[in-house]
């Protein structure tokens, strides 16, 4: 059966990747919806190789541009521009899969229309589900949509997790989740240096090749903050039911402890290809253009207790889920604010944390029943970190 695929954040590293492996499929999947903030090259090269259906762009200058491009090459792809026709993509007239990789709170909207479309949804966008929470999985369980988790590490748990023992208790047999994190570029680094890190040096993932942003969230290990919030949610886990294990070279993606003693994981070379195909072609497997591990040449395999000193991001993440109500979407929103002044170098690296800090003491905290309390809670712990940020820089 032939899939048309709607991807969410095309231009971007997992939009990317996904097609890859969409191009090495092509007799099961075509891309038919591709959409970008303004990347128009990109998207311009994109819409040649797989001539979608729709693009949407949400810069209209980047539309207007990419629209004459395509009229120059004699290609008949429809463009549309705007934020609102983001959030309002008609999914279920286009696809049958949806690949949320947008990167921020920018994922969340669309990727709930999606959702509410009951379609299969490939969820790489962490944060949407770390602002909405509860609101998101009671909206995925009523349109009865297909969630499936790209993240590495929660596709690893995916895989790892019984089939079919999933109860209101809980995972019958489980013991614990284990969510691996590699510790960035900075694991080793003296304290006292972190200070001086710049953008570029944080964006030297030593595994991975990912966008700024998240780079920038894996230096600190906020990134795997997130993922501890997003696995609750995801699983509908306890925070004691997550232990985050540092393990620098990325080729165990994270393991489920059992009652018995058994730990089940999911190895394989650091590359987002492996689990974007897993989810695409679940229950089924279908080629990645991904390497098998070759484990004589394997580096022996590190693992150890997260350092709460050298990543303070990750203790406020905790903090976050234990408060619970709208911690974590503040959490998630001062993170965005206080990355992209690191990423502006308006602020030190270290003083993404403390930005941070600072964004929840001063916040109150409310239960978040609806869009439009989530979206005002956002923008509100945006406003203040912007705030706090003018005050220590």
């Amino acid at each position: 059966m032939h899939s048309r695929v709607c991807i969410l954040g095309s231009t971007g590293s997992i939009g990317c990747s996904s097609l890859d492996v969409i191009s090495r499929n092509s007799e099961r999947y075509s891309a038919s919806i591709l959409t970008a903030h303004s990347n128009y090259q990109k998207m311009f090269e994109q819409c040649k190789r797989f001539s979608p259906e729709l693009v949407v762009m949400v810069c209209d200058k980047s539309a207007k541009m990419l629209t004459q491009l395509l009229n120059d090459a004699e290609l008949e792809i429809p463009v549309v521009a705007g934020i609102e026709q983001l959030n309002n993509i008609d999914f279920a007239e286009h696809c049958e899969v949806v690949i949320a990789a947008i990167v921020g709170a920018a994922g969340l909207l669309p990727t709930l229309a999606a959702v509410k479309a009951g379609l299969k949804i490939l969820l790489a966008n962490k944060e949407s589900l770390v602002m909405s929470g509860d609101l998101f999985m009671q909206q995925v369980k009523q349109s009865n949509a297909c969630l499936l988790p790209v993240d590495s590490e929660h596709n690893a748990i995916f895989q790892s997790l019984p089939a079919e023992s999933h109860s209101k208790a809980g995972w019958s047999g489980v013991k614990k989740v284990l969510l691996t994190g590699s510790g960035g570029p900075f694991l080793k680094e003296p304290l006292s240096e972190l200070v001086t890190k710049t953008p570029d040096q944080a964006c030297a993932h030593p595994n991975w090749e990912m966008g700024r942003k998240i780079s920038v969230d894996s230096a600190t290990m906020m990134n795997k903050g997130l993922e501890l919030i997003e696995a609750c949610y995801l699983f509908n886990l306890s925070l004691q039911q997550i232990q985050i294990v540092v393990h620098p070279q990325s080729i165990i993606h994270s393991m489920v402890s059992y009652d018995d003693g058994s730990v089940i994981s999911q190895m394989g070379n650091p590359d987002m290809r492996t689990p974007i195909a897993h989810c695409l072609a679940w229950p089924e497997r279908i080629d990645a253009g991904v390497e098998p591990l070759d484990f004589f040449n394997l580096k022996p395999l590190e693992f150890e207790e997260p350092d709460f000193e050298r990543f303070p991001c990750l203790l406020l993440a905790i903090k976050a889920i234990e408060t619970g109500a709208s911690a974590p979407c503040i959490l998630n929103a001062a993170n965005e604010i206080a990355v992209a002044a690191f990423l502006a170098e308006r602020i030190k690296f270290t003083q993404i944390a403390e930005v941070i800090k600072i964004t929840l003491e001063r916040s109150n905290f409310e239960n978040l029943d609806n869009i439009d309390a989530i979206l005002r809670v956002d923008g509100q712990a945006r406003s203040l970190a912007e705030t706090v940020i003018g005050e220590i820089s």
